[in-house]
């Protein structure tokens, strides 16, 4: 399959003529949008989904089919079949690519802040997009993509998420509020100059594209 980024946690997946969106956001390029026949959201933060964008894309496409938890599900009320809920445990296929359900909860960024629902999702037993958790899917991952910075994580954590999870490779991703420096100083430590970590990091600028499988 081949993997574009655009921009901060949204990806696009086309493989046969098929494309398949996960977490298009507020902050998202509208070009992801483009022959989108399927969307999975991990969770409800807005720079992973944008109910006026997933409306205005539903309306245009009348086969787009969604799927996501309940938390969002819920704010897409009227979108009939087009919406799927889904949860930790699920298997389905969408656009052609087969999909399973990981992780249930958003990670903690402080015990103050309340939790939210959050899906990963494992793309043909393949590609494995966490959304805003560090779950490790139980089962074997090749490509990681991997959200590099965020207020509930480490670089630290990352590591270690890395060694457990242990994927031939790993993307950034939920990278949007880093600047060059920033940028320079994660890949230091996750890159081949990192502390013990086997995976090859790479980071696509929004726009790129890459093979994966």
């Amino acid at each position: 399959m081949e993997l574009t980024k655009f921009g901060h946690a949204c990806v696009r997946l086309e493989k046969d003529g098929r494309r398949l969106v996960i977490d298009p956001g507020g902050l998202t390029d509208q070009r992801a949008w483009e022959g989108a026949d399927a969307v999975l959201v991990t969770h409800e933060h807005f720079d992973h989904f944008s109910e006026e964008a997933l409306r205005r894309a539903a309306a245009a496409r009348p086969g787009l089919r969604i799927w996501t938890n309940s938390s969002v599900a819920k704010r897409l009320d009227g979108l009939g079949a087009q919406v799927a809920v889904t949860g930790e445990g699920d298997a389905f296929s969408a656009a052609g690519f087969d999909i399973t359900v990981h992780g249930a909860w958003h990670a903690v960024i402080h015990p103050d802040v309340p939790r939210i629902p959050n899906v990963g999702f494992l793309v043909d037993g393949a590609l494995f997009h966490p959304g805003d958790a560090l779950t490790v899917p139980g089962a074997p991952v090749g490509t990681l993509l991997l959200p590099v910075h965020a207020p509930w994580s480490t670089v630290g954590d990352l590591i270690d998420y890395l060694r457990e999870v242990a994927p031939r490779d790993a993307y950034a991703v939920h990278d949007g509020a880093l600047n060059d420096t920033g940028t320079a100083m994660v890949e230091g430590f996750l890159g081949e100059r990192g502390p013990g970590v086997p995976t090859r990091y790479r980071r696509l600028a929004p726009g790129m594209s890459a093979r994966i499988g």
